[in-house]
């Protein structure tokens, strides 16, 4: 019975760390918040291993801090810190897209397009979780089509530093990125101006570190 196979304990772990980063950066556990593994697996319907294993990668994240014999915490917001993976995650995305721009296809622009089309819908909505969603699709398309492993991984370890504070400053009433900035990149996409592309795409991640800079979050 193929279908019956062991789950490899790195899946469990994946799936684990994906469900508690998901839940940090959505603010459902809440800066300063203590984690304990026997609760989360319990939650998750897992053993305590692959809930510790993840517990170790979410520090290595940034998101969870650790103290030995004592307590395992949600990080709090810092400011410092997102200017920090801004800077970071906006230079692999400019890698990215110098890469990508040579080899986008019709049908990877139009993957561009309709996510900005929900972007756009979800922000006239004051949806935020689903405008961070269709923003992080749009810059997948090129992030995937770039081809560069460590690129792709610096920007998924990083990015939900920046998230969560974007979650939190637009729940509270801020202004989400526009849309005119993506469909300006998907132009130069579509044109080949890669570096066009390039400049579009500097603008767009530096809003997040201004993002940082207006929040009272040190």
């Amino acid at each position: 019975m193929e279908a019956l196979r062991p789950v490899p304990r790195t899946l469990l772990r994946d799936r684990a760390c994906a469900a508690i980063r998901d839940a940090i950066v959505a603010g459902e556990i809440e800066p300063g918040a203590v984690v304990r593994d026997a609760e989360f697996a319990k939650r998750l319907g897992l053993s305590r291993a692959p809930v510790r294993e993840a517990f170790a990668r979410l520090v290595d994240e940034g998101l969870l801090e650790s103290k030995p014999q004592s307590y395992t915490r949600v990080t709090p917001v810092v400011a410092a810190d997102v200017r920090d993976a801004a800077a970071v995650v906006g230079a692999m995305h400019e890698l990215v897209t110098r890469a990508a721009v040579p080899r986008l296809r019709a049908a990877d622009l139009d993957l561009m397009r309709a996510a900005n089309d929900r972007f756009a819908a979800a922000v006239r909505a004051g949806d935020v979780d689903e405008a961070l969603r269709a923003d992080d699709a749009l810059h997948d398309v090129l992030v995937r089509v770039a081809g560069n492993g460590a690129a792709a991984a610096t920007v998924a370890r990083y990015t939900p530093l920046i998230r969560r504070l974007e979650r939190r400053r637009f729940g509270e009433g801020g202004s989400c990125r526009s849309a005119g900035l993506h469909e300006r990149l998907i132009e130069a996409c579509a044109a080949g101006d890669t570096p066009a592309a390039v400049r579009i795409t500097a603008d767009i991640w530096l809003t997040l570190s201004d993002l940082a800079d207006a929040d009272p979050v040190d």
